[in-house]
């Protein structure tokens, strides 16, 4: 068993060692989650977070390790969760973020952890919201949340980031379709990366056409910019970390951050519970009351709904 208080205690310190066993806590979900939690809920709520979306090759962790650099010459303490698939066929992952990141590897005042999606869909992890308030908890300013990149269906990001950056790259097929079908609508910042390749003006104002083609905005409502960057040059770097500044300037104006944060923690509540409730109907295969419940389903006595509600009901009485 852990010392958590202890832990905590280093991990406030900036001691690499505590935070990293922390977030492992987190991701084999220890017995000792709840006492990890309780400790650090006081800490966290003090962080930025930026999420970092896109498809495959449009360079996100160049562009994350670009604005670490922007980040640390402010003077500022950074986190990096970056999220890696999984192998279906392993469980494990290449966890290549951290190789693109090498730079940073030295710097005190830099924090990276890699984690595998370990089958989730979305583009995260599933213990990515507790490792972020881990990261909070131990005085980062800044967590820079990178997803997988898996594509149009990666939205999950939105969830869980103050503000959400989606990358894109000209020479890609068509630069609007890698953001089409949700990825549109849950940017705060879009990126036109590479922008050094013929092409990035005309992704530019494809993508500009289509943020004119959404949801009618009123006057004072947030418009996402679009900057264009050369991340492996660092060019363009500070015009996206200004965006940036000016989206949680906008945010804290208008009450959308602190509203941002309490959905974020609503539906981490809500996925706890259902994940709770999962377990105890697994636990249930080969139970009487289940095997009941079948029974009658099949002699025609009962529907599958009312017998759902009888075991939920079941459960939470417990």
């Amino acid at each position: 068993m852990e010392d958590v208080p202890t832990l905590v205690a280093q991990a406030r310190e900036g001691r690499p060692r505590a935070v990293a066993r922390l977030i492992s806590l987190v991701e084999g979900a220890s017995e000792q989650l709840r006492e990890v939690m309780a400790a650090l809920a006081p800490l966290a709520g003090n962080a930025y977070v930026v999420g970092l979306t896109g498809s495959p090759g449009v360079g996100k962790s160049t562009s994350t390790s670009a604005l670490v650099t922007a980040y640390r010459r402010q003077g500022r303490r950074v986190g990096v969760l970056a999220v890696d698939p999984s192998s279906p066929f392993s469980g494990g992952a290449l966890l290549g973020d951290r190789v693109r990141m090498s730079d940073h590897a030295s710097d005190p005042g830099v924090y990276i952890r890699s984690m595998a999606t370990r089958g989730h869909l979305g583009g995260l992890a599933w213990a990515a919201p507790q490792a972020i308030r881990v990261l909070d908890a131990a005085g980062c300013d800044v967590i820079l949340v990178e997803t997988v990149g898996v594509g149009q269906s990666e939205v999950e990001i939105a969830a869980q980031a103050d503000t959400s950056v989606v990358l894109l790259a000209p020479g890609m097929g068509d630069g609007v379709q890698a953001a089409k079908a949700g990825i549109l609508e849950i940017g705060d910042v879009y990126v036109v990366n590479k922008a050094d390749r013929d092409g990035a003006d005309s992704t530019a104002r494809e993508l500009n056409h289509m943020l004119g083609l959404g949801a009618a905005r009123a006057p004072g409502d947030w418009r996402p910019p679009i900057v264009k960057t050369v991340a492996s040059r660092e060019e363009g770097v500070d015009e996206l970390v200004e965006a940036l500044e000016k989206h949680r300037a906008w945010m804290d104006e208008h009450g959308v951050l602190t509203e941002r944060r309490r959905a974020r923690a609503s539906h981490e509540v809500e996925t706890i519970a259902v994940t709770t409730l999962r377990e105890r109907i697994g636990d249930l295969h080969g139970d009487r009351r289940l095997s009941a419940l079948a029974e009658r389903i099949v002699a025609g006595e009962l529907d599958p709904y009312r017998a759902a509600d009888e075991l939920v009901a079941g459960l939470t009485e417990k």
